[in-house]
């Protein structure tokens, strides 16, 4: 990873747009709806420190190198993080393409080094986020508190925020309805009980690529990650970084983990995942294999 990517909250920020015509635009236009306060500055007034004062973040759009040039340093010089359009080494952080679904926004980058790329994959990903996931994020953001004080174990909360990702307060969510959708999380909440976990069999040979979907929402939503140790890293990579990770464990350790509503992901390199999920099922042990080849 070449660069760290962040959200940074916009909720009382200002942010400096510098330049005019297209390209300071598009970059005013990243903003509409926001709840930041937004600066435009011109000529001689983007040269000088002060006028970034107490700001965020600043974005420069013009042609004039020089210029450009200058006013970065104005802003690096009033300690303002700075965007210049199409000079990547002027840039203190380069702007992605981004999805926007209000609270929900996701973001795709390539470190300024092909801004094409990331507005082709921007739109193979936008077909694939609802419309209606602001509002499901808006849902679960105004319960939190509720969640939490309900369900203080993190693998019981992750099970009922799983379930409930696919369950009829979502769909409400989704449509808008957000008086319908708290009522049916709350009554969700109110019945939620336990379940038992269950075992994950994925193939981790690798590479990441030729895992399906449904392989990979397993591996970022498991628990725990017990793996063979030729487990491919590209694999491992796709799990959560606070799962719980050993090696192979027995078949009653297993058993334990599932039976303490954990979600495990067996992560598999050779053909004895056959006897393990025979003997895991003897014992009552749900499983599932994600698929595996061979």
């Amino acid at each position: 990873m070449d660069a760290f990517p962040a959200f940074y909250p916009l909720s009382g920020k200002t942010i400096v747009i510098v330049g005019t015509g297209e390209a300071a635009e598009a970059k005013l236009r990243l903003f509409v709806g926001s709840p930041a306060r937004i600066r435009r500055l011109e000529g001689e007034a983007a040269l000088k420190p002060e006028a970034y004062e107490g700001a965020a973040l600043a974005f420069i759009a013009t042609d004039d190198d020089a210029f450009a040039e200058a006013a970065a340093g104005a802003a690096r010089a009033a300690h303002v993080p700075v965007n210049v359009v199409d000079r990547p080494a002027l840039c203190d952080f380069t702007t992605p393409a981004l999805i926007d679904r209000g609270e929900v926004v996701a973001a795709i980058g390539t470190g300024g080094a092909s801004p094409m790329l990331a507005t082709l994959l921007r739109h193979d990903i936008e077909a694939r986020v609802p419309e209606g996931a602001g509002h499901l994020a808006a849902l679960f953001a105004g319960m939190q508190d509720e969640v939490r004080k309900a369900l203080p174990e993190p693998h019981r909360r992750r099970a009922f925020l799983r379930a409930a990702l696919n369950g009829p307060a979502a769909e409400a969510a989704l449509r808008g309805d957000k008086a319908l959708a708290a009522t049916l999380l709350r009554q969700a909440l109110a019945r939620d009980e336990p379940g038992a976990g269950m075992v994950q069999f994925i193939d981790a040979r690798g590479p990441a690529d030729l895992l399906t979907l449904k392989a990979a929402r397993a591996l970022a939503a498991a628990d725990v990650l017990v793996c063979d140790e030729a487990a491919h890293p590209d694999i491992l990579a796709l799990a959560r970084r606070d799962a719980e990770r050993t090696g192979p464990q027995t078949a009653a350790r297993l058993a334990e983990l599932t039976g303490q509503g954990l979600r495990v992901a067996r992560l598999v390199t050779g053909p004895a995942w056959r006897s393990e999920q025979t003997v895991l099922e003897a014992a009552g042990v749900e499983t599932e294999v994600l698929p595996i080849a061979g």
